[in-house]
């Protein structure tokens, strides 16, 4: 099977490179053959222009060619480029113009749909009967969009023939997702479902799944990011007969407001992965749901705390060969602290190194975290193609001798959860787009930079998350620096312009960050000022999407700042989310834009105690 997977994606990469030096030749064979000519742009044949906006967004594409001539007008018309859009960071009155000269227009013969703001919805969509004009959709995402606004839509999403992929974001706070559920069930081609919302921390009156036979769903893969009842799971499982893959961030304790009957259970078949998050989940509840469900399943992934019994390794032997034959991949997270002594816990995780389990080429290790005497993680270290991986410093007595040390190329998000980074047994991990570097994280024995870059390629990163309060924002310049390519920044310091202006090489690299970062998505978190705004559009001249926690009393200042027509630092700016703010900013700042006449054309919503304007 591994085989077969690698396979094909050589195949893929084969075809794309072949593809990409086919085009490249029959531009080179252009120029070699009439090198006494001059070809401008429009001289390229169909064929090869059509090739090159594969390559480009959609909106790239009328932007740059629509209106150029009638003859590329009609190329975008009859290609299938415009059978999908994905609308990311767009002004609004760039979006508007897009809507009416191309969406308006092809709705009718578009496959693919992908909408990433809380407004754009609000606009394609209504009335929400507009959906039934989108005939061919194939593939529906929407992002960052509000629940009360999708019952109206799912009413005509289920007359789509051919919709066989969903994906949804939620973007506040949610406790009424029984109705939600039960709508993506009744889609009748729907294949593909990923659900992501948010709940109130610890709130286990977690909203109730009341699902009955007449909703069973032909979803073959499902996946929840978000907290969801355990008390639910068993009817849950029992409506998917045709469920393939399954995975759950978070499958959770929670507190039954009224006795549901439980559905008759059946052999599923057909489900062959499953990745669940279990929290305060007890290990006899996950075992009764192994035993009636998971008989078929090749690969399973959990990730455990707090109870003990996840660490029994005879009774996960005997549950495997009894009620999982089929298993070839185990792979488990548990955190937890040290309630017997070491030693005992000790003798517990060392059981993991049987026969039993070596003879499968399962191994595990563990890690006591520093300054937290009683916390140990224990972990599977086998690389099973996992696109996440939480860096931890290396147990000074591991309790594997087989622990397999080599590069991990499925990993594209990479998490430093540890204080720092020891340089024995480093991997590489060459595939890395995603660095994320928690609040525990202070230094390393070496440089940060020289620490990093042995381990993934700076290059080529699109997102970087700092959790680090103290983190020093000239290492972050530097670090960025390096990192040419982040979109994405989210930082959580507490302090942000503490660059040494007078330093003359801390300048410079500050200077050259500021001309070639490519960062548009900025996320601030802790309190920021007036003045921690003006430092990173000077150092992010190319945002469009900013996203921060401000002191109220400095918001209109800000906005004010922000959108002033005396300079030309926020000129892509387009979006602007302050976070955690009362509902009376929303009026504030609709009289502050009115009164100073700082735009024109906007739309504004409060959600979830944040501000969204958008422009």
């Amino acid at each position: 099977m591994k085989r077969a997977k690698q396979q094909d994606n050589d195949l893929v990469q084969f075809l794309n490179i072949n593809k990409k030096r086919k085009l490249e030749n029959q531009i080179t064979s252009i120029n070699s053959n009439n090198s006494n000519r001059v070809y401008i742009f429009e001289d390229l044949a169909n064929e090869i222009l059509y090739e090159i906006f594969e390559y480009l967004n959609v909106y790239d594409i009328y932007k740059g060619f629509y209106n150029l001539n009638k003859r590329f007008q009609n190329l975008a018309i009859n290609s299938n480029i415009l059978t999908k859009i994905n609308i990311s960071t767009i002004s609004k009155l760039n979006f508007v113009d897009y809507y009416r000269n191309i969406l308006i227009l092809n709705r009718n013969r578009i496959k693919f749909l992908r909408l990433s703001n809380p407004f754009t919805a609000d606009i394609i969509f209504s009335p929400p009967r507009t959906l039934l004009n989108f005939i061919h959709l194939e593939i529906l995402i929407l992002d960052n969009v509000q629940i009360k606004y999708l019952n109206n839509v799912f009413r005509h999403l289920i007359e789509l023939p051919k919709l066989h992929s969903l994906t949804i974001s939620l973007i506040s706070y949610n406790q009424t997702l029984n109705i939600l559920f039960l709508n993506i069930f009744h889609l009748p081609n729907l294949k593909y479902c990923k659900i992501e919302y948010q709940t109130k921390d610890y709130d286990y009156k977690l909203f109730q799944l009341y699902l009955t036979q007449h909703d069973s769903s032909p979803v073959e893969c499902l996946i929840i990011n978000g907290r969801f009842p355990f008390n639910a799971f068993h009817n849950l499982l029992c409506c998917l007969s045709k469920l393939q893959h399954l995975s759950i961030n978070s499958l959770c304790l929670s507190i039954s407001l009224m006795e549901q009957e439980k559905l008759s259970f059946f052999d599923l078949k057909y489900l062959k992965h499953v990745s669940i998050k279990l929290d305060l989940i007890f290990f006899g509840e996950l075992e009764s749901i192994i035993k009636k469900y998971f008989y078929h399943v090749q690969v399973l992934r959990l990730i455990t705390s707090i109870n003990e019994d996840y660490l029994n390794a005879k009774r996960w032997q005997e549950l495997i060969i009894s009620y999982m034959p089929y298993l070839r991949i185990f792979d488990i997270n548990h955190e937890d602290s040290i309630t017997n002594n070491n030693l005992t816990y000790h003798d517990m995780i060392h059981q993991f190194n049987s026969s039993f389990w070596i003879e499968k080429r399962w191994f595990f290790t563990h890690h006591h975290r520093k300054n937290e005497l009683n916390r140990e993680i224990f972990y599977s270290t086998a690389p099973y193609r996992r696109k996440d991986y939480r860096y931890y410093c290396q147990s000074v007595n591991p309790i594997c001798s087989n622990i397999q040390k080599e590069n991990l190329n499925s990993v594209k998000h990479f998490y430093i959860v540890s204080k720092e980074i020891e340089h024995n047994g480093v991997n590489y991990f060459p595939n890395v787009k995603t660095l994320s570097i928690k609040n525990e994280f202070i230094k390393s024995n070496n440089s940060i930079i020289a620490t990093l870059h042995r381990m993934i390629p700076l290059i080529q990163l699109t997102k970087l998350v700092i959790e680090c309060w103290i983190f020093p924002i000239k290492n972050i310049i530097n670090l960025l620096y390096f990192t040419p390519n982040v979109h994405t920044l989210s930082l959580s310091l507490l302090l942000l312009d503490n660059v040494n202006k007078n330093s003359k090489k801390e300048n410079e690299i500050f200077q050259n960050v500021s001309k070639k970062n490519k960062i548009q998505k900025l996320i601030l978190n802790w309190k920021r000022s007036l003045s921690d705004i003006q430092f990173v559009v000077n150092v992010f001249p190319r945002l469009k999407y900013l996203k921060v926690d401000m002191n109220r009393k400095e918001i209109g200042q800000t906005i004010r700042f922000l959108l002033s027509k005396t300079h030309n630092k926020t000129r892509n700016l387009c979006y602007l989310c302050i976070m955690k703010v009362p509902k009376v900013c929303l009026k504030q700042t609709q009289i502050l834009i009115k009164s100073e006449n700082l735009l024109n054309n906007y739309s504004i919503k409060y959600i979830n105690n944040d501000l969204h304007l958008w422009w």
